[in-house]
This record gives C-alpha cells, structure tokens and sequence, in this order.
C-alpha cells in the first residue's frame, strides 16, 4: 500500500462515513432518495462506478487515473448509465411481475411485496435473470465504447463530446474476451445472483446497492482488459 491507495481510502471514507455517523446526513439523503430517485441513482453511479473503475485501473496498471483515464468524463457517462439502469429496474420488476402474473402466478404481486419467502427469491430470480440477459449486454457493451472513446481522446470533456467512432471501436473490441468471459461468464456466475439479492432489498436500497455493485463491475472490466493484453 501506497500513499496514493491511502489518498483513495480517505477520499471513500470521506464521502461515506458522515453518512453513516451522522443522522441527519443520512436523513437528507434518504429524504432526496425518495423524492428524486433517478437523480439520486445518476449521482450515486457517478461516484461509486466511477471510483470502481479506477479501483481496477490500479490494479491493472498500477495508477488510479493514469494517462487518458478520463476521471471526470467517466464520472458523467456513470451518471447517464445510472439513469438507465434505474430505468431498467423499473421497467424489468413491472415487467416480470406482469410476465408471471400472464404465465398463471396468480399472488405473483402479493408474494413480492410480503417477507422473504421461496416464491420472493423466485420472482428476484426471474427479475434478475431478464434484465442481465436483456439489457445487461447492451448495457456493458455501451460502457465499452464510452470507455475506449474517452481513452481514445485524451480522457477529456470537449473529447467526450466529440464524434464518437462507433464502428471503428466496435470493430476492434477484443469479442473473444467479451464473450466469453464479460458475457458468459460473469453474467451468470456473478451479476444473476448478485442482482437476485439486490430485487430482494426494500426498493429505496436497490439502487444503492447496485451502485456499490458497479465497483466489483469496475474489477470485472479490469480482469477483461488484463485478459484482453495476453491474448
């Protein structure tokens, strides 16, 4: 451990601990959380995903924010995914509830609001297992060109903003890494179970929790991009 790791685990205690020491930090917060959801899971994927991400950096290159990393820009593109992600959970719980009450669950909303129950699990299952299968790929294969767009233009805002390559970018990601272990590998092993908890949380803590996901997401395109090198 290096001074840097010391600066990023002071910076993390920072932003979380007065939220958990003192109440009416906490209070404002769940209070925002309740009234502007989307906003609240924009700012909380900026942060935690973004932090995420560096996390990985560190420990694929050794830095934090190495050359190109693009701090800020990364943290807006966490923030426009994290709109959709809250969207897609909105969307994926109606969604299924609606599909099982179709396929002749008839308590399918009764179950799902109650205490933890097998049925519970089944639904947060199903829950889970449409949108990382659905909306997962399309959603980490965006991040994929956003990422390399930053680093493509110098990790800049005005380079952000600038003409993104779309199809150059999706010619030469590396789809055997992609596939097979982004996609086949920690979608099921990973992201399905881990999602089912999350759909099994009170609804004003999935967001969060999510959010705190996204930094074992930031490990995960890590571990890609390392797999990506030595190929």
């Amino acid at each position: 451990m290096n001074r840097k790791d010391l600066i990023f685990i002071l910076i993390a205690l920072t932003i979380f601990l007065p939220f958990i020491l003192i109440n009416s930090f906490y209070q404002a917060y769940a209070s925002f959380n309740h009234d502007s959801p989307m906003i609240m899971s924009m700012i909380k994927f900026a942060i935690l995903a973004t932090m995420g991400e560096a996390l990985g950096s560190r420990i694929k290159s050794g830095e934090y924010t190495p050359s190109g990393f693009g701090l800020f820009p990364r943290a807006f593109v966490w923030a426009i995914l994290g709109f959709s992600i809250k969207l897609a959970f909105v969307i994926f719980t109606a969604g299924t509830i609606d599909f099982l009450l179709f396929m002749g669950m008839d308590n399918v909303k009764e179950v799902y609001a109650g205490g933890f129950t097998a049925g519970k699990l089944f639904i947060a299952f199903c829950i889970s297992f449409f949108m990382n299968t659905i909306f997962g790929p399309v959603m980490m294969t965006t991040h994929k060109v956003s990422d390399t767009h930053i680093f493509l233009t110098g990790g800049t805002m005005s380079g952000l903003f600038s003409r993104i390559k779309v199809s150059e970018i999706l010619k030469n990601i590396n789809w055997d890494v992609q596939w097979n272990f982004v996609f086949k590998k920690s979608i099921p092993l990973f992201w399905y179970p881990a999602h089912t908890i999350t759909f099994l949380l009170p609804q004003e803590y999935q967001v969060l929790f999510a959010a705190f996901l996204s930094i074992a997401l930031g490990l995960i395109l890590a571990i890609a991009s390392v797999k990506g090198r030595n190929k």
